[in-house]
């Protein structure tokens, strides 16, 4: 990779994990000049990274007006979750009647990292850390990866994608910080294990909906989110 492509991929993960930690509010404005002037940058190397991250749902493009962190629409995320739980559904469906001993175990393998990785960092309690984050994801992927349609599991991929903003920011809340989020992940496996198909989706759509019914608690979304500190700062 070289230097210059190293350094947008840099400016452009960094704003990322920015934005899903809350360092800016829902609909805050993103001026190029002063991220540039933040992360020691260009502002054509930011303006790279904000159009990326517009294409990929983190970061909205409005025109003639400029960037700007997401606001969040409970209908929204209810009509992406509702496609979610109805892609995977199918997905998990195929993958149980496909999926052989090496996807067991490489499924196994990977609700072992899940389980072993802790889902929050003693230094920053609030937010789900990077390593639970990437793990989480890995374990989605791999549970529908037998299915072999590539279509189901792209989907399935950019949906997550579309609802990370939702599930990260309220993270913070403490409807999601009680959530017993590793006994639903084991009994997704242990479905999946079963060959259950019809227990597994079932089990999904569970898992998809707590996390809306939390955004729903937590307050965050429709113009909400005043009523939760998304960054964990309780001092105000």
């Amino acid at each position: 990779m070289t230097t210059a492509r190293h350094r947008g991929k840099r400016i452009h993960d960094t704003i990322r994990r920015e934005i899903l930690n809350g360092a800016w509010r829902p609909g805050e404005r993103l001026q190029p000049g002063d991220l540039a002037d933040r992360y020691s940058t260009s502002t054509t190397v930011v303006r790279e990274a904000l159009t990326r991250l517009a294409g990929e749902g983190f970061v909205s493009l409005v025109p003639n007006r400029g960037f700007f962190v997401p606001t969040l629409s409970l209908e929204s995320l209810r009509d992406l979750t509702e496609v979610r739980c109805r892609t995977e559904a199918l997905a998990i469906e195929l993958a149980l009647e496909r999926g052989d001993v090496a996807w067991e175990s490489a499924l196994i393998a990977s609700h072992h990292t899940l389980s072993r990785t802790p889902r929050r960092n003693p230094d920053d309690p609030y937010h789900t850390s990077e390593e639970w984050a990437d793990a989480h994801r890995e374990f989605h992927n791999q549970l529908i990866s037998a299915c072999r349609v590539p279509v189901l599991t792209e989907l399935s991929s950019k949906l997550a994608d579309a609802t990370e903003l939702h599930r990260r920011w309220a993270a913070p809340s403490p409807p999601a910080s009680t959530r017993d989020v590793e006994a639903e992940h084991t009994a997704i496996l242990e479905a999946a294990l079963a060959r259950d198909a019809a227990l597994a989706g079932a089990l999904l759509r569970e898992h998809y909906e707590r996390t809306v019914q939390i955004v729903l608690e937590s307050g965050l979304a429709d113009g909400a989110h005043a009523k939760v500190d998304i960054t964990g700062d309780d001092s105000e």
